[in-house]
Order: structure tokens, then sequence, then C-alpha cells
């Protein structure tokens, strides 16, 4: 991301402010007890607010610094799309650097030169803070829509069965992809019809371990990837240690690097899971929903299933959420004239 109008600084080393910041990013991780994507994200918000400053030592804070960053902010662009930035990334970088402000003033060395109330001119101004905190409806595939999908994929080869299997799965489970990627064998209970979510192997939210069972959607799902599962187990000897949805096995063939199979390792991140989630629903003439939308689509199937709060519970549990009420805000939406409609309706 550039700043102002487009220009580049070339990073410069202020040794005091490097030692200050590894002691923030420090207390983040070990005190705050903070994962690794939320203290990178730290110190990029930081290392953007010292290049609008031209490097300046903290020690020489002025809330006039404050004020010209969220100039910058709102002037700022995109380089990859070109688009300005958001209002909620803006609210994002701004309460971030704002944290930071805060921590510093307490710090020794620092308090007779950043005060608490300093910090304050970091926040975006209530309009703004408005747009970005408020809640968009997030465009999610249909059930007709997920059929149509998985039908049109072809599985005549080992990695397209992996990826229709991947598009059962997740009509399955609802898992989000950091989970779907570092899954193995051993989580899965095809009798018991379940995965078992463990945070000590699997990329789960907030490190939550927990078990999500089969939800109750069509039967293809369910016997394309019980098929699956089946292949790697008795086809490919795959172990319990190894991959759900291995690599491919990459090497060289005829004089050419090419795919020579299925590797028994998980990918590093969830970039080949979205990719094909959305790439099937592009070649099916749909937009590209991402593997998350799966979530709002089975958290607006609970209305079907779902009749009593218990049930509501368990549907909650299911997608791993600790409070009803995060299905019921994020997956479940109500919008104004159906609520018209439903109010009308009871009477």
């Amino acid at each position: 991301l550039s700043l102002g109008k487009g220009i580049r600084m070339t990073r410069k080393r202020v040794e005091e402010n490097e030692r200050i910041k590894r002691r923030y990013l420090q207390y983040l991780r070990e005190a705050k007890r903070s994962d690794m994507a939320t203290v990178d994200k730290a110190a990029d918000a930081i290392l953007r607010f010292e290049r609008s400053t031209g490097f300046k030592p903290f020690k020489r804070f002025h809330i006039e610094q404050a004020v010209r960053f969220k100039a910058q902010l709102s002037d700022a662009r995109n380089e990859k799309t070109g688009k300005p930035l958001s209002k909620s990334t803006i609210d994002s970088t701004l309460r971030t650097v704002k944290a930071f402000a805060l921590w510093l003033a307490g710090q020794q060395g620092y308090r007779s030169k950043i005060s608490y109330s300093d910090a304050e001119y970091f926040n975006l101004n209530a309009k703004d803070s408005r747009i970005a905190h408020t809640e968009r409806e997030t465009p999610y595939p249909t059930l007709e829509q997920c059929r149509h999908a998985f039908a049109q994929m072809p599985s005549a080869t080992p990695l397209q069965r992996r990826d229709k299997a991947l598009f059962a799965f997740l009509m399955l489970t609802g898992a989000r992809d950091g989970a779907v990627a570092s899954l193995r064998l051993k989580h899965i209970d095809l009798a018991q019809g379940c995965i078992y979510q463990d945070a000590r192997d699997v990329k789960t939210k907030f490190a939550k371990t927990f078990i999500t069972t089969f939800f109750p959607v069509d039967a293809d799902y369910l016997q394309c990837f019980r098929d699956w599962v089946d292949y790697l187990r008795k086809d490919q000897l795959f172990g319990p240690g190894d991959a759900l949805f291995p690599k491919p096995l990459m090497g060289l063939n005829d004089g050419g690097f090419a795919c020579l199979g299925l590797s028994r390792d998980t990918y590093g991140n969830a970039g080949k899971i979205r990719d094909v989630i959305k790439t099937a629903f592009k070649d099916a003439g749909l937009p590209s929903y991402g593997p998350h939308s799966f979530r709002k689509t089975l958290g607006i199937l609970a209305n079907e299933f779902c009749k009593t709060p218990e049930q509501f519970k368990a549907w909650s549990m299911n997608l791993g959420h600790e409070n009803i009420a995060t299905t019921l805000s994020a997956y479940c939406p109500v919008s104004p004239t159906r609520q018209a409609e439903l109010i009308r309706g009871m009477g």
C-alpha cells in the first residue's frame, strides 16, 4: 500500500524506534497472547505511521502527526486495485496505531513525551467510524447454486476428485478454509459422521477445539466425500497422519516438471482451497463465491431445520460458535422487509 499520492518512501532505521517496537511486539505476543497474524498487522501499521512522519523518533511525537496520518490514509490507494482504502481498513490501521500510542505513553522515557489523551487523535471521525463498522449483506450461494456447481465439477483425475470432495466437505461441515487445509485423515470419523477439529493439529480460529457433525445436506455430498476417504485409505494407502486434501506430488516426467500423483502433505495455507471453490462456481457460470460463504449458506439452512432454541444452539456449536448470538447475527440476517413479513405472519 502506498501513502499520499502513491509515493513509496524508502525505509529508514531509527534504532530507538526499532528497540521500542520490538518490545511492543513482544508484549502483544507474550502478554496479550496475540497470534502472529495480529502481531504482523501491528508491525505493518506502525511502520506505515513511521513513513508518514519521515521516520521521526517516537519521542518527538505530536498530535499533528496523527492528524496528518489520518489525512494520508484517506488519500491512499491500494496498489493492487488502485481503489481508495476502505473505511474499515483505515479504521483498523488507526486503531492499531492508537493501541501502540497508548502503550507507549506508559513506558519509561516516553511518559513525558506522549500523553494518553494524545492517542485519541488517532480516532476516525464519527461519520466514517459508523461507515467502517456498518454490517453489510455478504453474498452467499443458494443450495441450488451449490448443487449446480458441484454437479459440473469434473472427477476424472485424482486432483479433480480431491477438489470435488473438498466442495462436498465444505457443504457437510462449513469448516473454515484454514482449518480444512490442515486436516488429516485422523480427524475424520465416517462412522460417527463427524470431524474432530483439534487445535493441536488443526488451524482453527482462536485455537478452539470442537467436534463438527455433518450437516443434513444432500446425500450426494456425503457419498462423494466417503468415496474420497476410501480412495485415500484403500487405493493410495494413506495413513491417519496423511493429509485429507493433499498437495500434488510434483516431479520430473518425460523430461518435464509434472504432477506425479498425490503428496501426503497438507497445504501450508488456505490459498489453494479458496482457488478451488471460486473456480468451481465460476466454471458453472456463477459468481466466484469463496469457501467461507458456505457458512452463510448453512446458517440460513438452520431456519429450515431448527425448531427449538436447543436445536439452534447445537447448529451454532457445530459451526464452532460458543455463543448462539454469533450465528444468528452473522449467518441468519433478517432484512426490514422480512422482519415485517415475519411479524405479520405471527398474527
